[in-house]
Formats: C-alpha cells, structure tokens, sequence
C-alpha cells in the first residue's frame, strides 16, 4: 500500500486550530489525533466523516475540555494530518473498522462517549457494537449505518455520482456546501489544507461508493451483525441531528425506535444547521454532550 503524508506546513496557522498534535502507528500508517483534557476524565471519541477532519471539532473541543473531558478526535486514514493511501483501491468499509479499533486499543481508550457524524457514524457504531466494553455510550448527530437494504436518499445518490465523476473535488466549498453558516476563506483554506493535490484525495473520493447502498453490500452483513447488537443495547444512546440535513434528515428515527437504550430519552434537534452541524453550532452541540455525560454519570 503506497502513501503520502501532508506536509506540516500545511498546517500552520489554521484559524482556531491550535491543538497539539499526536500520532500513533496503525498498520503502517501514522494517524494523528488530538488528544485535550485530563487522562483520568471521561472521555468523548469525536469522529468525522467525509471530506472533512478533525477541524470540524474546533469549536467543540475547548468547551468539552473545559468540563473536565478528555476529548480525543482522530483524523481518519486518507485524512487530516493522518497518512494517506494514494489507490482508492485501498480503502475500504473493513478496513476503516480495523484502522479505528487498532486506534482506540494503541492508546487503550475505555468508558468512551462516542460522539458519530457521517463517516464517523458507519466506522463508530460498528467498532462500538464489536467492542461493546469499550463504550459507556453513544450519540449520534447527522449519521447512520446503513446495511443496503434501504432505500438511499436522492441527495446521497448524486452526491456519491458527483465523488466518482467529478473532475473537480474542491473539498472546502463542498463543506461549505453543506452548512448554514457562511464560511470565511481562511476556513474553507483549513479544510482544504490535508490536500495539496488530487492525490491526496483518494479517501475523500472513495468513501461515497464504500456505502453499504445495496443489500448485497461487502458490508452488508457485518451492519446487519451490529444493528443486532444495537437492538439489545441498554447503554445510553442520544441522537442530535440537525434539521437542515437533506442526506440524513429522519435518520435519528430507526434509532429511537430500536434501541433500548435510546427509549424514554429527551433527543435534541440541533435547529437552524446542515450536515456539518458541528460547524454551524459547535458550542450547542458540545453542551448537549457535556449534559448527557455528566446526566448519565450521576444516574
């Protein structure tokens, strides 16, 4: 498997990105994470989904460390300041699962909170479903894990048309594209910043196709495996969508309806934001999590 890595430069004077950077070895690769808050607090797993990286949680990570967190977000293989594979070939649903559990047992991550948007939800809920020790518990906001045997929204259908055909793949304007907040061009530059060329961007063009879309999916089964876990799941589970997202508007029902640990809960509606709801309300978002780790701890 070939890879590159970003340049550090690239990653200089990002506006409200100055976090110490971390990394850890994962099947070759070096992954980075951002890693704030004490060691001995409750810990809150940030992950991102597709194109974006660890960025997105700029403006949640210092209220969440403030509350005595420990906030750990990692950048996805093929993202971020983490190393890429240059072959979409090389990506796949699978190994993304295997890339974020051999993570998350690197740095022996326990009690975790995890917190699943887009990407980050397929990868998160199934690591959490096969490693249920791990997990104290979930939220989900603007995501899912789709097995193939559901209709996909037409959003998602050109969306992923446009990752495959798309001679151009401007990965800033496409998360601006999907927020209400209108960005400033210093941030859309940081999202761009991982991505100096096309050739960094296999991971971003791959995941779009890597989502289970028919029943006879390469990942059909092993979703279907942890929708059975989920079924069962008594730990606390709280969605957070937002009500501006045409791709996963809805999705947080399936959820609250199947999951034990999801009945008699008070969801939150993230109002007024788009698919990157952390962009576009990241405080408000943050503070929902704080609420529910700290409610659920005293319970």
């Amino acid at each position: 498997m070939k890879t590159i890595r970003t340049p550090d430069s690239r990653f200089e004077n990002l506006p409200g990105y100055d976090f110490s950077a971390n990394y850890v070895d994962v099947d070759g690769m070096r992954m980075h994470y951002v890693d704030e808050g004490p060691r001995d607090g409750d810990t809150v797993l940030l992950l991102h989904g597709e194109p974006s990286w660890s960025y997105l949680y700029r403006h949640m990570i210092p209220p969440l460390r403030d509350a005595g967190l420990r906030v750990v977000a990692p950048d996805l293989i093929g993202f971020g300041k983490s190393d890429k594979p240059i072959a979409k070939s090389d990506y796949s649903y699978a190994r993304h699962v295997d890339w974020m559990k051999n993570f998350i047992e690197s740095i022996d991550l326990t009690s975790i909170t995890l917190f699943g948007h887009d990407w980050g939800s397929l990868i998160g809920l199934r690591v959490a479903a096969e490693n249920e020790n791990r997990f104290a518990r979930v939220a989900l906001g603007n995501g899912a894990m789709p097995t193939g045997d559901q209709e996909m929204p037409r959003a998602f259908l050109i969306w992923r048309a446009f990752a495959r055909y798309s001679p151009w793949f401007p990965i800033g304007k496409i998360i601006q594209q999907g927020t209400v907040t209108e960005l400033p061009d210093q941030v859309i530059a940081a999202y761009d910043a991982p991505f100096p060329s096309a050739n960094y961007k296999a991971g971003a063009r791959a995941f779009p196709a890597l989502v289970p879309a028919r029943p006879d999916d390469p990942a059909s089964e092993a979703n279907r495996a942890a929708w059975a876990v989920f079924r069962q799941w008594q730990k606390p589970f709280l969605t957070t969508f937002s009500n501006r997202d045409p791709i996963t508007r809805g999705g947080e029902i399936p959820w609250q309806e199947t999951v034990p640990g999801a009945q008699n809960r008070e969801h939150v509606k993230i109002r007024n934001a788009g698919h990157f709801l952390q962009e576009d309300k990241g405080p408000e978002l943050a503070e929902v999590l704080i609420k529910f780790v700290k409610d659920e701890r005293q319970g």
